[in-house]
């Protein structure tokens, strides 16, 4: 597929995240009212503007009013076809609705962005086999680096939807009980092995009772965030045994402002890769389910120029966001729309394709070097990381924007913590 041309100019440069193959959907407001739109070039058209004008009507009902997507979520993927449809008829050149939808733009530098759903679940699962296998021989030394079940099994935690935030928004540093290898009590305080977790995050966009299939389970699926699960290392090692990750995960989950939906990536599917142990039949996969899409981690410094840190691709998962759905049902778990499902940290073969400072500097012990000179084992307070991702097409790019957050200091401890 080549570049679709739209009306708005900026859409058509070859390097914009966002042309009119793209279509991402946000919540942005100018005046503090948070209103639903569709990124196009430098652009955001109000799609609550246009549905209120009349100039828009889904599923004989208002769906872009409540400053979410769920509403169009829940109407089903009948309505997510339309309402791309109708955008990319009167966003095309020369389309003759094109005056009709002038008036409802907003230069994207003029809008704050919120979360774009209301999240209702949020699990986050481990299943790229490089990190696996890095972590794991960290730990437990490479001829046991993976669990007996991993290559049978997409192995993930329930996490909180309240600890979900969007791009722009500061993460402090936790206060947790911590404790060395060497300490013979644990104590309480400041996080020391700050991290991040470069992720993809697959929303849910349809409800479900019982076991679905992962043909189904992709269909459920509406659309694509960047994920950053920012993680306590140090106080992961103390708490995670015997029932893994808990306030080490709890800090914040940032997401990207745009939802980049299935329809968009379609032309962009590739397969998941040969596997080492036959799965389960449910698991099996009807056609490629994976999508090639380059990814990078910037980290800047307070005051320094950025230095991109890792690059990867979002085809090295081991198991599919759809093999993912597919599992979470199995036991009977029902499933709603706006479930967030964390991909697990993505990470290549390479050392700077990892996707955590975890693995860059190999559990601190190889600290890597900033282009300022800095050298950063984990992350210090004021240093802003950056996620970028995009799909590569001819002429034109799916892009997801930013995701972006910045780590301010730890809260003082009251005395009765101390």
């Amino acid at each position: 597929m080549t570049l679709q041309a739209s009306w708005v100019a900026s859409a058509n440069a070859p390097e914009s995240d966002f042309p009119l193959n793209n279509l991402p959907y946000g919540v942005f407001s100018t005046d503090g009212t948070k209103r639903c739109g569709v990124a196009i070039g430098d652009q955001i058209l109000d799609l609550s503007g246009v549905e209120a004008a009349g100039l828009l009507s889904l599923n004989g009902a208002p769906l872009l009013q409540n400053g979410a997507w769920n509403d169009v979520m829940a109407a089903g993927p009948a309505v997510w076809d339309a309402l791309r449809s109708t955008l990319q008829v009167g966003l095309a050149a020369g389309s003759d609705q094109q005056s009709d939808y002038e008036p409802f733009l907003v230069a994207q530098v003029d809008a704050e962005m919120h979360l774009p759903f209301v999240v209702a679940e949020y699990t986050d699962f481990y299943a790229s086999k490089n990190h696996a296998m890095n972590v794991g021989t960290m730990f437990r030394g490479a001829e046991n680096a993976l669990p007996p079940n991993w290559l049978s099994i997409p192995i993930g935690y329930n996490g909180r939807a309240s600890s979900v935030v969007v791009s722009g928004t500061d993460v402090v540093r936790p206060n947790g009980q911590l404790k060395g290898p060497n300490d013979a009590l644990p104590r309480f305080g400041p996080c020391a092995r700050f991290d991040i977790e470069l992720e993809m995050g697959a929303i849910v966009g349809q409800p479900s009772e019982g076991m679905i299939s992962v043909a189904q389970a992709d269909a459920h699926i509406f659309g694509y965030v960047l994920l950053n699960d920012w993680s306590a290392r140090d106080m992961q090692a103390w708490e995670y045994q015997p029932l893994g990750p808990f306030q080490a995960k709890a800090t914040a989950t940032s997401i990207s402002p745009w939802i980049v939906t299935r329809a968009a990536l379609e032309p962009f599917r590739t397969s998941t890769p040969e596997r080492e142990r036959p799965l389960l039949p449910y698991l099996s996969e009807p056609g490629p389910l994976l999508y090639d899409i380059d990814l990078e981690v910037g980290l800047r410094p307070e005051g320094r120029d950025e230095t991109v840190i890792a690059r990867t691709n979002y085809d090295q998962m081991y198991y599919s966001a759809a093999q993912q759905l597919c599992h979470h049902t199995t036991s009977g778990c029902a499933m709603r729309v706006g479930d967030l499902l964390g991909s697990g940290t993505i990470s290549g073969t390479e050392k700077d394709s990892r996707g955590s400072l975890l693995e860059l500097s190999w559990g601190g012990k190889e600290p890597i070097t900033l282009d300022s000179g800095e050298t950063r084992s984990f992350l210090e307070d004021g240093d802003t990381l950056t996620l970028r991702g995009a799909a590569q097409g001819e002429g034109y790019r799916i892009g997801f924007g930013e995701c972006v957050g910045t780590v301010r200091p730890a809260v003082d401890l009251p005395e009765w913590a101390k």
